[in-house]
């Protein structure tokens, strides 16, 4: 079982590219996570979200809850992720709401529902993350 501890952990180490994208974590628990990332400086050439962005967003949120679930000495490690693109965003904060689908010994899953300011989905994604000991993981 994990602490709260481990949720505030995981919740502020995000990682350099999280940093960049200006991603927020919210709230964070095994079971949900909430996080949010402005749209401007994370957009393509045409100024739209960059899908891409809206990836990392759901990816980050995820990974984190899984990394509660793992606990203190365990990891979690992104294995699939798969998003679809709804609708564009051009400005404003996107909001994004992982919700566990799966929290097994060895693997967790989560569904991440992407919002803009006017609550319209702008993407659905679906990650999985293996859930190791931090021991049987080379990490640098």
């Amino acid at each position: 079982m994990t602490t709260d501890n481990t949720a505030d952990h995981a919740a502020e180490y995000l990682g350099a590219l999280a940093e960049k994208m200006e991603i927020a974590v919210l709230e964070l628990s095994a079971d949900a996570g909430v996080a949010t990332m402005p749209v401007a400086g994370n957009t393509q050439p045409l100024g739209l979200l960059h899908g891409g962005a809206s990836a990392v967003l759901a990816e980050t949120v995820a990974s984190r809850a899984a990394a509660v679930h793992a606990g203190p000495d365990g990891v979690a490690l992104g294995v699939d992720l798969n998003i679809t693109h709804h609708r564009s965003a051009a400005t404003g904060i996107i909001t994004a709401t992982a919700t566990a689908t799966h929290l097994g010994r060895s693997v967790a899953n989560y569904e991440i529902a992407l919002h803009d300011e006017d609550h319209n989905r702008i993407a659905s994604a679906r990650l999985t993350c293996a859930v190791r000991p931090k021991a049987s993981v080379p990490l640098a």
